[in-house]
Parts: C-alpha cells; structure tokens; sequence
C-alpha cells in the first residue's frame, strides 16, 4: 500500500469515529483482499473500509484513535443501526434465492 493511502485510511477512520461521537472498530481478514474494517459510530450509524492487511487495519485504527475488538460481542452488534438502503439490499440478495 501506498503511503498516502495509509494516511488515507486513517483519515478516514479518525473522519468517521469525529462525526459519529466516537467508533470502535472490529477488524475481519478477507483472504488475499486482505482485511475490512467494519467501524460502529457511537451513534449507531456504521461503515467499513478496506486496508492491505490486518497488520495495516490495526495500526490505521492505532493512530486514528479507535479501539478495536477482538470479536463482535453482542453490544456492539445491538448497538448498530442499519440503513434503509442496507435493508433493501439484503432482501433483493435473499429473495434472488
């Protein structure tokens, strides 16, 4: 990865956790693609974006300031709200079965 994406990603991290009262991030590896950053914003509100390894997710969550949980545990989960925009998208998926 190139060294202005790293400073990329954790801009973009830091943007997020700033505009949603703080985050914190559970980071899941994705074989060769290498590994997505799932970010839960204290208001519910979540997103993700994708770094070059698990190695670079954790340090881009490090310096942006976002603690990262090992495994999603229930509050977490329960704490994310997901998006109309999500919601039609999971049904088009499971009625195309």
């Amino acid at each position: 990865m190139a060294q202005g994406s790293d400073t990329t990603l954790t801009a973009g991290i830091r943007s997020f956790a700033v505009g949603h009262g703080g985050a914190k991030a559970v980071i899941e590896y994705v074989g060769k693609r290498g590994a997505r950053i799932v970010l839960v914003g204290e208001d519910g509100a979540w997103t993700d974006q994708f770094a070059d390894g698990t190695d670079v997710a954790r340090q881009a969550c490090e310096v942006a300031g976002v603690e990262v949980q090992n495994e999603w545990e229930r509050e977490l989960m329960e704490q994310m709200r997901p998006s109309g925009d999500l919601w039609r998208s999971m049904s088009r998926r499971s009625m195309a079965r």
